[in-house]
């Protein structure tokens, strides 16, 4: 589940800008073309694509998919699909210790852990809880940024983490669904998500290969990801469960459909909206996940979560107008 970016390059499979021509004959761009040069239009896809990992987890959990498997699923479509247009495009992948190094990182902090704490915590505090954790990734990272002095704290940011941190004791006090409230072990290791997704856009920050396509980046971090959660299974005694996929094709197809797409249009958000609006994808993401789980998987939550919510809400708003401001 990425929740930042790096890199300034145009992705390679994404067809480029056409240059005006003063002719009246030249086609104008085709609705994908500007659809792909709307940062409005981008954020609106990339979120809903993220937003949809949360009940489609929760569906792959009641279908007894272990939630190792399922994580596998995700970076290894991504990577299968991923790397097809690479090697379309004949491009390959630098195995350097330089780009090793950063793919591992990447795959076990921005891929691996996230997706298997938040798929084995689901089917215990729901999907939409899950999901409105998830929006506290733009917080945390500003906390680690300070931290690694990457930034100089703005007395805004520092107000929209203090009021984003009373949302998320206000969410975390709920414990889950209405009526099924959960040990805080498993609050702690929906938090631990938006954290491990934190840590990892510091990281890129700080550790970013420079000159490397980002759809490079994208494959080379899902494969490594893949490969450790199917590790990770096979040691639990859990890769077994991989046999249950045939029975859930339709399922399994939309979640690597789902994930191959946003990891692909991840990238051209970042390049034409930037990183303010690359960071609200977890917002709508959690949107998407909250109107999924309520709406359409009947879960139910106490009136103290829609407040912190909306409490989060108010947070997130003043680190962005922060990060607006310079």
């Amino acid at each position: 589940m990425p929740s930042g970016a790096t890199g300034s390059a145009a992705p390679d499979f994404l067809p480029p800008r056409r240059k005006s021509v003063p002719d009246s004959s030249v086609a104008s761009p085709s609705t994908v073309t500007r659809l792909l040069q709307a940062p409005a239009a981008l954020l609106l896809m990339v979120g809903t694509l993220l937003g949809l990992n949360f009940p489609l987890g929760k569906l792959s959990g009641a279908a007894g998919v272990p939630p190792l498997v399922w994580s596998a699923l995700i970076s290894a479509g991504g990577a299968v699909v991923l790397g097809t247009v690479l090697a379309v495009k004949r491009q390959r992948l630098p195995l350097d210790a330089r780009h090793l190094r950063y793919f591992a990182v990447v795959a076990f902090v921005s891929y691996a852990l996230p997706n298997a704490l938040v798929f084995t915590a689901i089917p215990h505090l729901g999907s939409a809880y899950a999901a409105i954790l998830f929006t506290l990734s733009p917080m945390f990272t500003v906390v680690f940024s300070l931290a690694a002095r990457l930034r100089s704290p703005k007395p805004l940011e520092l107000a929209g983490i203090a009021i984003g941190f009373v949302g998320t004791l206000l969410v975390a006090s709920a414990r889950g669904e209405m009526g099924h409230s959960v040990d805080w072990l498993w609050v702690g290791l929906g938090v631990l998500v938006p954290l491990s997704l934190a840590l990892g856009n510091v990281y890129r920050t700080l550790d970013l290969p420079k000159g490397t396509p980002s759809l490079v980046l994208a494959v080379g971090s899902n494969a490594v990801a893949a490969i450790l959660l199917i590790a990770c299974a096979a040691l639990t005694g859990t890769l077994g469960g991989v046999a249950v996929l045939p029975t859930v094709p339709g399922l399994a197809l939309l979640q690597v459909a789902a994930s191959a797409g946003m990891f692909a249009l991840f990238f051209q958000l970042q390049l034409v909206g930037g990183p303010v609006t690359l960071s609200q994808i977890g917002t709508v993401g959690a949107a998407v996940g909250v109107i999924a789980g309520t709406a359409g998987l009947g879960e139910r939550y106490a009136a103290i979560v829609w407040i912190g919510i909306a409490v989060i809400a108010v947070g997130i708003s003043l680190t962005v107008r922060a990060r607006l401001r310079g």
